[in-house]
């Protein structure tokens, strides 16, 4: 698995993923055609891809093939996107660039925006329970991954997220609050497509256990990262337009500790996954390399 660099490995994991995942878009009726296209929009516009591609990784740390299980990488892309075009819409943080084009209700109006993130959250409980992958995957694994994507996505993850995100001005503890918000908003899609990934590679409990603290380290590095891109990134770089936290008076990482000190956090998170790592009886090289990415990272 190491034989290509870190590059050649993620760009070969990326071509596979993004050839199944317009592959899994079905056509809608007619009528909706304008539902197909705002679901296209925001699915295919390309992006790190960080959560299906750490899933598929995990997969092949335990020296397996992945390629069973990309409808569960796409159902992953399908919610995060979802995540992303409610993110985005006035209600929310109003922002009008995503990925360097125009969100998905600048292009498509508010109300069909709405609409198509719903269609991709439901959707993606579609692919990973087609009977096309029955055989690969046994019902007692499909049935707990169901259940861990609905909680990671849902009341008791990305949603209560978001809403203590909107409603952080509220709250008097900031640093408990900052730390609830990026747990739930981000940390809990990206543990859970480690987890995903364990379960679909039939780890033993102790090492299942360690993958997902790396996931929890490893997502809140990615938030903290995030959080001082939005104060240092350019437009060309991130495919938005920074500063919008400081405009919507989000509560983030460098509001709360100062950006020295944040980078300092990113790198302890960091320190901790791969702690993790180490403690597993996997190949984990690839993934401690996507740890790598996501601190360093400029986008």
């Amino acid at each position: 698995m190491t034989d290509l660099s870190f590059q050649q490995y993620y760009q070969k994991k990326l071509e596979s993923f993004e050839s199944f995942l317009h592959a899994s878009f079905q056509k809608l009726p007619a009528p909706v055609e304008t539902l197909e296209q705002s679901m296209k929009y925001s699915l295919f516009a390309g992006g790190k891809r960080i959560r299906p591609i750490l899933m598929l990784t995990t997969i092949e740390c335990s020296n397996k093939n992945s390629s069973f299980a990309l409808p569960f990488a796409c159902a992953l892309e399908y919610i995060h996107t979802y995540s992303l075009i409610h993110d985005d819409l006035p209600c929310m943080d109003d922002d009008e660039l995503r990925r360097g084009k125009p969100t998905n209700h600048i292009k498509f109006g508010e109300d069909i925006a709405l609409l198509a993130g719903d269609a991709l959250l439901t959707h993606a409980f579609c692919l990973i329970s087609q009977s096309a992958i029955d055989d690969a995957t046994q019902a007692e694994t499909k049935l707990k991954i169901v259940h861990l994507l609905a909680e990671k996505a849902g009341v008791f993850g990305m949603v209560s997220g978001q809403v203590a995100d909107i409603q952080n001005k509220i709250h008097i503890d900031r640093e408990k609050t900052l730390s609830f918000i990026h747990s739930h908003k981000t940390g809990a899609l990206i543990t859970a497509s480690i987890q995903i990934g364990a379960l679909l590679a039939e780890v033993d409990e102790d090492t299942y256990n360690c993958l997902t603290g790396f996931g929890e380290e490893i997502g809140t590095c990615f938030q903290i990262q995030d959080d001082i891109l939005d104060q240092i990134g350019s437009t060309e770089k991130l495919g938005k337009t920074p500063g919008s936290d400081s405009r919507n008076e989000t509560l983030t990482f460098p509001l709360v500790y100062g950006l020295e000190e944040s980078a300092n956090l990113a790198n302890t998170h960091y320190d901790r996954a791969l702690e993790y790592l180490k403690s597993t009886n996997l190949n984990s090289e690839r993934l401690r390399e996507i740890a790598d990415f996501v601190l360093k990272r400029d986008h």
